[in-house]
């Protein structure tokens, strides 16, 4: 099995490129959509209203993801401690399911006979939650700041938003750089995804013929 792992600011492109290769034939894992998951479970629910109150939920009693970014990502030493605590409550189920996901992807390798499936792994701060270690090869994916921030604008983050996020997540190396071995020889790539669709699809094309051997 060939494990790829994307790299990358907020709207940098890596669900694009992610949905690309899932094209071409790779089983994505996406940590954030294992993340909202992760936030309908009842425990999950409890713990997060004891820490920061009710009103992070909506009236069908589900976690209102904008409301809660806005107590975790700040300036403040409160913000900070905000998001370790949703960290702590958060990261620990979405690691155990990346983790049964893997393994359900090598189970459906080995019953196919095959060793040849793709993975791919969407997972923010991939580098920062250790799952470089899993990877065969990092695709770092950048785009013209004044792009990403037109995206960011179109998402309706705010300037301060945009800004409180990324200064939590300075811990995350954005290339090359920084990437630990792991015991694993890792392949670094980079894709590009300021262009159109089909720009950035060429890139991701050729890393598929490349990394994934096909």
């Amino acid at each position: 099995m060939i494990v790829i792992g994307l790299v990358g600011k907020i709207a940098a492109g890596k669900s694009t490129v992610a949905k690309r290769f899932a094209e071409l034939g790779a089983r994505v894992i996406d940590a954030d959509a294992i993340a909202h998951e992760v936030l309908a479970e009842p425990e999950v629910r409890a713990a997060i209203v004891n820490r920061f109150g009710a009103d992070v939920l909506d009236g069908a009693g589900l976690v209102r993801r904008p409301a809660l970014a806005e107590r975790v990502f700040g300036p403040t030493a409160a913000h900070a401690a905000a998001l370790a605590d949703l960290e702590a409550i958060v990261h620990p189920r979405v690691h155990r399911r990346i983790e049964q996901a893997l393994e359900a992807a090598r189970s459906a390798e080995r019953a196919a006979g095959r060793g040849d499936m793709v993975v791919v792994l969407d997972v923010p701060l991939l580098l920062r939650a250790g799952w470089a270690a899993a990877c065969d090869a990092i695709v770092t994916v950048t785009c013209d700041e004044g792009v990403r921030r037109a995206r960011l604008a179109a998402r309706g983050i705010s300037r301060e938003q945009q800004a409180a996020r990324e200064a939590s997540w300075q811990g995350q190396a954005e290339g090359a750089a920084g990437v630990p071995d792991g015991g694993r020889a890792h392949k670094i790539v980079a894709v590009d995804t300021s262009g159109d669709l089909e720009y950035t699809h060429r890139q991701v094309d050729r890393i598929w013929q490349d990394v994934a051997r096909r």
